[in-house]
């Protein structure tokens, strides 16, 4: 066992190094400015809903491996579910034609030579772009590098950019985007299978990390907001927490710091730190339906405002993405806008506006554009004692949850070998 962990920052991140930290005998004390842990990925009540509900909706694959590694960790792998093959069904709006994407089972896409299996109205010279992202360059958009004059831009390339970088193909960085395709798509139809959290966010990703920490005797300061760092030398040395007085925490000679906070806080933190500047918006809508009814745990939506519409009982959630301009409007013209959509996608009858609940993420990831991308700063800063932790950090992945809890198994990779080297 060597020094204690000061993890500051209850998100995805902060957990999954919390938990790595902990699991390893490592004292570990956790702080968090909300009065829950959990950060952007959080499930509340609802009280116009009479539901529980997220805040926002993740599509996760089974092929995510170190999300999978996090959820074994701390007994959450029962948590998800979802079909028991890659299928993703779709409907376009504007024409009204469904077709359901199923992935193959081999590495290689064979499945893309038939052609009732591929994408309607797509031809199989479409497919062949997408080698051109595996050699992008830094400063490529991936609509720089695959065929935007088809059927397969508008509903494949388009809204899978929006909805795993949370930015426009015209503007995504490219690199970002095939490291998921690789990880994913690139190992077959087993590392495909998309999962949902069962019962809400909380419940699958964040509840069962606290109780595991909480057991492993580590110690959760929540509603603590870490107001500057005390620098000596090249280290850390004390932690100075706002309230009544202020807190001072002392960071022992053996002991380290993960950074677990968002781009701003962590370069107001730390002084010269590079971090990126600009966010997206992702915004959310959930609408009560009169019955719980029959449908696919999800359905992706092309020619349309939103992206994704989940399906839970009687709550059907939409998930727009880069949606900047949408966040700027009143939440009853969202609504107003979004409705009908799930009353196409899901087959409902006529009916007006039900209780809806929509929840803006003004600020949702980093702009994942190249020129922001060049920004991300790894994982050890110019502090030997302090590491970052974030999906805006420098993964190799987009900001979803896979890189979320990617970059805390990195940071707490660098506490351990910190430890071994002093």
């Amino acid at each position: 066992m060597s020094g204690r962990a000061h993890v500051v920052g209850g998100g995805l991140a902060g957990l999954a190094a919390a938990v790595e930290l902990a699991a390893a005998g490592r004292p570990v004390t956790l702080y968090d400015q909300a009065i829950r842990a959990g950060g952007r990925c959080r499930s509340f009540f609802d009280e116009s809903l009479g539901r529980t509900i997220d805040n926002g909706n993740h599509l996760v694959l089974s092929g995510n491996t170190s999300l999978t590694r996090y959820l074994r960790r701390i007994g959450a792998e029962d948590r998800l579910s979802g079909p028991q093959r890659a299928a993703f069904p779709f409907i376009d709006l504007a024409t009204g034609e469904r077709w359901t994407v199923r992935i193959g089972t081999g590495r290689v896409p064979w499945w893309v030579l038939s052609a009732s299996r591929r994408i309607p109205g797509t031809r199989l010279a479409e497919y062949a772009s997408a080698l051109h992202l595996a050699r992008a360059g830094s400063e490529r958009t991936v609509a720089d590098c695959v065929d935007t004059s088809g059927a397969l831009y508008r509903r494949f390339w388009e809204p899978l950019t929006v909805a795993v970088l949370n930015t426009a193909a015209d503007e995504g960085a490219a690199h970002l985007l095939w490291p998921v395709l690789l990880e994913t798509f690139g190992r077959g139809e087993a590392a495909c299978r998309p999962r949902i959290a069962t019962h809400g966010l909380a419940d699958s990703f964040v509840d069962p990390a606290v109780a595991f920490l909480r057991g492993a005797g580590a110690e959760l300061r929540l509603h603590t907001r870490l107001r500057s760092i005390v620098i000596g030398g090249s280290r850390a040395r004390l932690l100075n927490f706002a309230g009544g007085g202020g807190t001072e925490v002392p960071i022992g000679a053996d002991e380290s710091l993960v950074l677990a906070v968002p781009p701003a806080a962590a370069a107001a933190l730390m002084p010269g730190l590079t971090t990126p500047q600009h966010s997206r918006a992702i915004v959310n809508a959930h609408f009560r339906l009169d019955d719980a009814v029959p449908q696919p745990d999800f359905v992706g939506l092309v020619s349309a405002t939103a992206q994704w519409i989940f399906v839970r009982d009687d709550i059907a959630s939409v998930t727009v993405s880069a949606a900047d301009g949408l966040a700027e409007e009143s939440n009853e013209a969202i609504a107003a806008r979004l409705w009908p959509e799930v009353q196409q996608a899901l087959r409902l009858p006529a009916a007006s506006l039900p209780r809806h609940r929509i929840v803006k993420e003004k600020r949702a990831t980093f702009a994942q554009t190249p020129a922001e991308a060049a920004r991300r700063p790894g994982a050890r800063t110019a502090l030997t004692n302090v590491f970052l932790a974030g999906d805006w950090t420098a993964t190799g992945l987009p900001a979803t949850i896979e890189g979320s809890v990617r970059s805390g198994h990195t940071a707490a990779a660098c506490v351990f070998a910190g430890a071994s080297n002093a």
